[in-house]
């Protein structure tokens, strides 16, 4: 065996990217794809899925995890050499030839395990190359083990469910028909958030961007904030009170909607209070319904959000199904956007695409350094 030099050659793969979106990291199988899930994001159309959420706090409930597929079953007589080590751990022949070995078959929720696994060429040393980083992230990262509580794993895995519009026993449900164990799926997870906290630590809260930074992007993309159409981004709680109510229920549910709103008004978290007391299905979700034109809406809804700012929530608006609190999350407008209203987002831009090259500079220049890496002759 031989120590090699690794700062040329490896590379983070799709990880970079994901991490600097305040997402996965690869823990049990190489290679992530963002194919097929339903990433956090803004419906303004210059602000990309790659924005990274506000903080460490944002990425642990937004961010999407990447989970491994079942181990491939490997028959009696394999021959099964070390072609490579990181710290001691090996890396054998029968890792590298069964690497890839899911591409396109279905995986756990949030997990494009057969579509991640193209995103590494099928060849043997790309193969080996993408093992020793997956390898030397996930070392790295257990020094961050203290860091992570059992919070931080309820909240990643409850953005797990919310993006992908299942409630807990679905997750559950999904897991097991595909053979996989709730306990494995946390721990799987909870390395994943580990690692999110190393990257946060390492590389993320390390990178600047200035207000000229922000400045000279508002100013060199004019194309990017420019809104032809009036769209809505809403969530709602509604409280249910049909035709056929009686008038006592009626007003039984409009006490219900009028407390909730107090409870808005003094700071619960609007997703919360969804889950908690709304009465359509878009509750599992948080509330969320989606983007809308002005012409989509219900007339009384439309009339109740018009006056709504970006953030905050309307008034108790009664229509023919009952009471709704509607949330609007954003609001499009046709014009150019002014810089005070975009400046959020492309800081969380930039700084997304500078800690994708930062990461890899960190891997190459420091994370190299900390660990011994041996490949066979």
């Amino acid at each position: 065996m031989k120590k090699v030099e690794l700062r040329r050659h490896l590379r983070a793969l799709c990880a970079v990217a994901a991490l600097a979106a305040g997402g996965l990291v690869v823990t049990g199988s190489a290679g992530c794809s963002n194919a097929g899930l339903h990433l956090p994001g803004s419906f303004w159309p210059w602000q990309s899925a790659s924005a990274a959420p506000a903080g460490p706090d944002d990425a642990l409930a937004t961010a999407a995890p990447y989970t491994p597929p079942s181990p491939a079953q490997q028959s009696a007589d394999t021959v099964d050499s070390v072609v490579a080590s990181v710290d001691g751990n090996p890396i054998t022949l029968q890792d590298v030839r069964t690497f890839g070995a899911g591409k396109g078959k279905s995986a756990a929720p949030g997990n494009p395990a057969g579509e991640a696994q193209a995103d590494v060429p099928d060849e043997p040393n790309a193969k080996l190359k993408a093992l020793i980083t997956q390898q030397l992230i996930q070392e790295e990262s257990q020094k961050y083990a203290g860091k992570v509580d059992d919070n931080d794993v309820a909240r990643f895995i409850q953005g797990i469910e919310e993006r992908n519009h299942m409630t807990d026993e679905q997750l559950r449900a999904q897991l097991q028909s595909q053979g996989l164990s709730y306990a494995d799926f946390r721990a799987t997870i909870r390395k994943q958030v580990q690692a999110m906290a190393m990257f946060q630590h390492e590389v993320r809260d390390k990178v600047v961007v200035s207000p000229t930074d922000i400045d000279a992007y508002y100013k060199d993309h004019p194309e990017e904030f420019n809104v032809t159409e009036e769209k809505y981004h809403l969530a709602q709680i509604l409280i249910a009170a049909p035709a056929s109510a009686t008038p006592e229920q009626v007003e039984a549910a409009k006490h219900k909607a009028r407390d909730v709103r107090d409870q808005l008004a003094k700071g619960k978290d609007f997703g919360d209070l969804a889950r908690q007391y709304s009465d359509d299905d878009s509750k599992a979700k948080g509330g969320e319904l989606g983007v809308f034109s002005p012409n989509d809406l219900n007339d009384d809804i439309a009339a109740g959000i018009k006056h709504v700012k970006a953030g905050d929530s309307s008034d108790v608006i009664h229509t023919k199904y009952g009471f709704h609190i509607i949330k609007v999350e954003e609001h499009q407008v046709p014009g150019n956007m002014a810089l005070n209203d975009v400046k959020g987002g492309i800081r969380q831009k930039l700084q997304a695409d500078r800690s994708k090259e930062d990461f890899q500079k960190w891997i190459d220049r420091d994370l190299v350094k900390e660990h011994y890496v041996e490949t066979s002759e």
